[in-house]
């Protein structure tokens, strides 16, 4: 199944469906059941993040997530390049979500011990389908070398890898990174690109259009075995798309 591309006028616009989203997922869930979701970094999510708190506060069904990473930079829970703290800012201290949901990856720790305790802590909280880990939602950037999560160009084994999380290295500054790796991105239940601004255009194309040399991109190899590969995206970053 091809990756299907929604195109919105503005990021408020893009924020409300996602709104709409978890609220139709999170009513379908038993009440003893739980919602799964991987969160993002980066500048577009926070601003996803920051609308869903200044207005869905009392309207979605916080209490039925639980809340996991995707990747983590290998820095404290209050260093200003945390994604935890920008989720935490953003959103989590704004919405009536229990502590004991919300599952952050210790950047501050060793970082090969913490991709396995993670990847155990994972294991022991989200359900498995087809052996692993499934996360309900699965939620992620784009860069403009084409990485997501943090699996960079130059780490193509990480969408081979047989573990769920790893170590990896941002190549321009050397910074050290947890990230989720393939398996368990193309094991979730749904995956949502959130792509914003003109900056993005290019290499929306390229990647969603499948065009010559897109496979060199890590984003390209997001293959959901489910099948629910969403593209969500402002008219600014689906500019050059041939929709």
């Amino acid at each position: 199944m091809p990756p299907s591309a929604r195109v919105f006028p503005n990021r408020e616009a893009l924020a409300q469906s996602f709104a709409a989203i978890l609220i139709k997922d999170l009513d379908r869930i038993e009440p003893d059941h739980y919602y799964t979701l991987a969160l993002s970094g980066g500048s577009t999510p926070e601003y996803i993040f920051s609308y869903l708190s200044d207005n869905y506060s009392e309207r979605i069904s916080w209490e039925k997530l639980l809340v996991f990473w995707g990747d983590e930079r290998c820095v404290p829970p209050e260093d200003t390049e945390s994604n935890y703290r920008m989720s935490y800012e953003s959103l989590l201290q704004n919405v009536p979500i229990p502590d004991a949901n919300v599952f952050r990856i210790r950047g501050e720790d060793d970082p090969a011990d913490e991709a396995r305790q993670y990847a155990e802590l994972v294991s022991s909280v989200v359900p498995f389908y087809n052996g692993i880990p499934q996360f309900d939602l699965m939620l992620l950037g784009l860069g403009d070398d084409g990485h997501t999560a943090s699996i960079f160009p130059d780490r193509p084994d990480l969408f081979t890898s047989s573990k769920l999380y790893e170590v990896a290295v941002k190549p321009d500054t050397g910074q050290k990174r947890i990230t989720v790796t393939g398996r368990l991105i193309n094991n979730a239940s749904k995956v949502y690109f959130i792509v914003t601004g003109k900056g993005k255009a290019s290499i929306v194309s390229k990647i969603i259009e499948g065009k010559s040399g897109s496979d060199q991109y890590p984003a390209s190899r997001v293959k959901p075995a489910s099948g629910h590969l969403v593209w969500m995206l402002d008219k600014e970053a689906a500019a050059l798309l041939k929709l």
